[in-house]
């Protein structure tokens, strides 16, 4: 915990942190061009629907929490939901992690219009999982934050209340894993300069599908996830199926200083 503290003070002087992966493996970041296209492009001509590709990442999300802290090191998940996709991303793990035998609770504070992420939320009330609204409480009663404010289409600047939550995620002092970006990062060009989320480094990342350009920034674990990539669409954007073991939906990979893995 020293070290994650430690990092999350000092995150671009931090050690260089990589992780050995299989030699035959080589993953592309995906620009969020090509990221938009990708989805676009699996609902059109590969047969899913938004429900479908969101549950899949979600999932992934759930698998990735259980891979770096499982139910033993503290089930208390506190899921931070923005409006959009990422959101519902985040919405659908917490579902999951319930099931797991997780305690989740979620943060919401500007809810998504669209009727599947109202269905996502009367899921979870079902389940009597809770929608907390003092933040700085709620995160001194968790053991792992869950990032899944802002994905790959977030391209500032940072709008209430957002702002705030993006400071109380970085000042948090118990480990956090972000959903395809971190938030309030640029997908290309990392972390901001200055304000709210320059100093952030999640202890985790998941990229979904594939990773994005900031990963180049980024020093912590890093999951793949988002099992569904069929092989034409994949040589489509260049990017190879990563090599899932058995029936996990996530990968534990590394990067290199261009952004390759």
């Amino acid at each position: 915990m020293l070290f994650s503290r430690i990092l999350r003070r000092n995150p671009f002087t931090a050690p260089f942190r990589k992780f050995t992966i299989s030699a035959k493996m080589s993953l592309k970041a995906l620009s969020s061009k090509d990221a938009a296209s990708l989805d676009k492009d699996l609902m059109e001509t590969g047969g899913f629907s938004l429900d479908q590709l969101m549950e899949l990442a979600g999932l992934s999300v759930s698998q990735a929490v259980y891979r770096m802290h499982p139910p033993s090191a503290g089930k208390n998940i506190l899921v931070i939901c923005g409006p959009g996709n990422n959101g519902g991303d985040g919405l659908v793990a917490a579902r999951h992690l319930a099931h797991y035998g997780y305690t989740p609770s979620i943060y919401y504070p500007k809810e998504g219009k669209n009727e599947l992420y109202q269905r996502l939320k009367t899921q979870l009330q079902n389940l009597s999982i809770p929608f907390v609204t003092d933040l700085p409480v709620a995160i001194k009663s968790s053991h792992l934050l869950v990032d899944a404010v802002f994905g790959f289409s977030f391209g500032g600047p940072l709008r209430d209340p957002f702002p705030e939550v993006i400071s109380q995620m970085e000042a948090a002092t118990i480990p956090v894993l972000s959903v395809d970006a971190p938030s309030s990062w640029d997908i290309e060009s990392g972390p901001p300069k200055e304000g709210p989320g320059a100093g952030f480094m999640p202890e985790a990342l998941i990229s979904l599908t594939a990773p994005k350009p900031c990963v180049k920034f980024y020093r912590g674990r890093h999951f793949v996830g988002g099992r569904f990539l069929t092989q034409p669409i994949a040589e489509k954007y260049g990017l190879d199926v990563p090599e899932y073991q058995g029936v996990d939906q996530v990968l534990e990979v590394g990067v290199d200083a261009e952004g390759r893995l």
